[in-house]
């Protein structure tokens, strides 16, 4: 008995419901950071702002959804809601918002920390010249703050795209849903599965690649202002 089936392995890599599988996850990673980068800024404002309430609302967030898994906030999100008398969502809303209400709270934390790197001769030069707060903070500190996140948040979607897995326990067909579909229909377990393996680490790979090229092209004036200094520094001696 052949516990391999190669014909079945490289039909997997064509099957147009497993592929489907692959624009769900993306499409359900891009919302995802969509809805969580703008629910990030606004912890990270409500954080910074100096008001006792809004950043002890926006701290304890923080603690709640970083404290507790995803799964478990899937499954009260999915069936827990209902049973308190809010209106049941779909297994898309659910795992929208379970995915976006935590992918901002790590969000939150990588903004603020790229926020507070930057030094506070910035905000006081602006207001030299004349900018309020607001100007000074979407013109000078943010650009620079998103410029020093870029890793981390490069990272936060590389790991994004492997967390949608967790949305199959709420019967979310997105790739790897698809793929225990396919495994109970053809009892094809290993070669499924090293399928989508390969299909994760493809877009892995893939994002990857966009995030360097993303980094170098936003890091060429630090390059070549770190470039002139060297050459400064050694004519100087």
């Amino acid at each position: 008995m052949s516990i391999w089936n190669w014909e079945g392995f490289f039909s997997y890599f064509t099957n147009g419901y497993l592929l489907g599988g692959v624009v769900v996850t993306l499409g359900l990673t891009a919302a995802t950071l969509v809805i969580g980068f703008a629910l990030a800024m606004g912890l990270v404002l409500c954080r910074l702002s100096g008001i006792r309430i809004l950043s002890g609302f926006a701290a304890g967030y923080v603690w709640l959804f970083r404290g507790t898994p995803l799964l478990v906030q899937l499954i009260i999100i999915y069936t827990g809601l209902p049973q308190l008398g809010f209106v049941r969502l779909s297994v898309v809303e659910s795992a929208l918002l379970g995915l976006a209400l935590n992918e901002a709270a790590y969000l939150s934390e990588i903004l603020r920390g790229g926020i507070l790197s930057i030094g506070q001769g910035q905000r006081d030069a602006s207001h030299a010249l004349g900018l309020n707060r607001t100007k000074t903070f979407l013109l000078i500190v943010m650009p620079q703050a998103l410029r020093v996140c870029l890793p981390a948040l490069g990272n936060s979607v590389n790991g994004l795209l492997k967390t949608t897995s967790i949305a199959s326990v709420i019967s979310m067909e997105e790739l790897l849903r698809r793929g225990q579909i396919l495994m109970q229909q053809r009892f094809e377990v290993l070669e499924v599965f090293i399928v989508i393996a390969i299909l994760y680490l493809t877009m892995t790979s893939a994002w990857d690649l966009v995030q360097k090229r993303i980094e170098r092209y936003f890091g060429k004036p630090y390059a070549a202002q770190a470039i002139k200094e060297k050459v400064l520094a050694r004519d100087a001696r």
